[in-house]
């Protein structure tokens, strides 16, 4: 992956491309949150032909934390500016967690820029049905990446799935971590606080793959049912892994990616 700096307006982003079919629509992803470009990375080496760009979000990993808070609304314009740039005028989407609250926004946003969207461990927003209050409680903070002792205590409970059975994953997961700052996470925080998609999801009317893991101790599957069920054209798959399952179990969730964006 190709990894450099781009001034989008005011905004400088610390963007990550990796190359692929020129003949394929490109692939857009939206990380979670607190996540820099590297966490994605187990995934895209399993998926392979289209061309892949993240980038990490104002205030998260290299990307410059800005004055004032966002809503998703103002990253999904912000997004859209990079793919002019970057001549890209339709693209697939892909989120997970904190970003499938992007990618819903931005297929409903920039319709027409989107061609097909992928929604994995997401909900749709503010009216989720809640995880595990003990794993939502710790993921109001910003310590798990900032303190990697309390990273592998809490590693299981909150991610559930192969972490479950794997203290050696915490650390894996630091080590693909590029941390910024507590306040960039925050913004993140804030930036989805009363925020939902639910009056507005029957006209996401791309087709839509929303991939759930049957462990996820963070966002139940229950999530993904609705937003199955109220996305016209959507399908849902369960991985037999937890919340992180597009990194621990890469290899089969990229198969299935690639199957939904050939078709």
């Amino acid at each position: 992956m190709r990894i450099e700096l781009i001034r989008v307006g005011k905004q400088i982003l610390r963007v990550g491309i990796r190359a692929g079919d020129k003949t394929r629509t490109p692939l857009l992803l939206f990380n979670g949150i607190g996540a820099s470009i590297e966490l994605i990375a187990p995934f895209l080496e399993q998926l392979e032909e289209p061309e892949a760009i993240v980038f990490d979000v104002p205030g998260v990993g290299g990307s410059p934390t800005p004055l004032l808070p966002y809503r998703p609304s103002t990253l999904t314009r912000l997004a859209a500016r990079l793919l002019d740039q970057l001549g890209h005028p339709e693209v697939d989407v892909l989120g997970v967690s904190w970003g499938g609250v992007l990618a819903q926004q931005f297929a409903f946003q920039q319709r027409e820029r989107c061609r097909r969207l992928v929604l994995a461990a997401t909900s749709p927003g503010h009216l989720m049905v809640p995880g595990k209050i003990s794993a939502m409680m710790k993921m109001a903070t910003p310590r798990r990446y900032t303190d990697p002792a309390y990273m592998k205590r809490i590693a299981a409970s909150i991610y559930g799935g192969a972490f479950r059975g794997s203290s050696a994953l915490a650390e894996e997961h630091l080590r693909h971590l590029h941390w910024s700052s507590d306040y960039g996470y925050y913004l993140q925080l804030f930036a989805c606080l009363g925020w939902s998609s639910l009056p507005w999801l029957p006209f996401v009317t791309q087709p839509t793959l929303v991939m759930m893991g049957a462990d996820d101790p963070i966002v139940r599957v229950v999530n993904g049912r609705i937003l199955a069920k109220l996305i016209p054209n959507a399908r849902l798959v369960t991985i037999d892994d937890g919340h992180l399952f597009l990194v621990t179990s890469a290899q089969e969730a990229a198969g299935k990616v690639a199957e939904f964006l050939k078709n």
